[in-house]
């Protein structure tokens, strides 16, 4: 429990959010932050090519919003792969109030059909989206996220810094808790049906 603890304080440390209190959610599995994040208004490029309006078209459903991009080695596909595994062990009617949105941080090499491509090996109902630099930098600004920077660039062959923090919209248009990588399908299932029946 320490070491889950101690990963917990070390993603929200390099994911900037600031916030005046972070603990484990008594309730649910991730970790509760206050004050809770409002859900900000944008609309970027979907992976169609398509404009989409964040607010919009996420309005009334249980909203994942997770900043990464493709190439990542290994924080990206976990969360990716883990929630896709959550959506397939809750019910339909669960799953179906689930809204999964991964905004690219590298939209020099995500373009749309990338993006399709790369998020369709996890679940055919994630979206994705792009947009300029400073467009998602701002974004990123406004839910209390540090802007993404490069790292070890090489060419084309380049990582890049961003947040392993999934943020989990309610609702009500807030994010009451965020997620960490590592955290299990199963907590997650479970999260997810609670949050659904809100």
């Amino acid at each position: 429990m320490r070491r889950v603890r101690s990963i917990i304080a070390v993603a929200l440390l390099v994911s900037g959010a600031c916030t005046k209190r972070q603990e484990a959610s008594p309730v649910l599995n991730g970790v509760a932050i206050s004050p809770p994040i409002p859900k900000p208004e944008f609309t970027l490029t979907d992976m169609w090519g398509k404009p989409f309006d964040f607010q919009k078209q996420t309005n009334g459903k249980v909203t994942l919003l997770f900043f990464g991009y493709t190439h990542c080695p290994d924080v990206c596909p976990l969360q990716m792969a883990d929630i896709a595994k959550a959506l397939k062990r809750v019910d339909t009617s669960v799953a179906r109030q689930v809204a999964v949105v991964f905004v690219t941080t590298d939209s020099a090499r995500d373009n749309p059909q990338r993006l399709r491509q790369w998020l369709r090996g996890f679940d055919s109902t994630f979206i994705g989206l792009t947009g300029s630099l400073d467009r998602v930098n701002a974004i990123q600004t406004q839910t209390r996220f540090l802007p993404r920077s490069v790292r070890q660039q090489d060419g084309q062959d380049y990582g890049m810094s961003h947040s392993a923090v999934v943020l989990a919209f309610s609702k009500d248009d807030s994010a009451h808790v965020i997620y960490p990588s590592g955290v299990e399908p199963t907590a997650w299932a479970e999260d997810l049906t609670r949050l659904a029946r809100r």
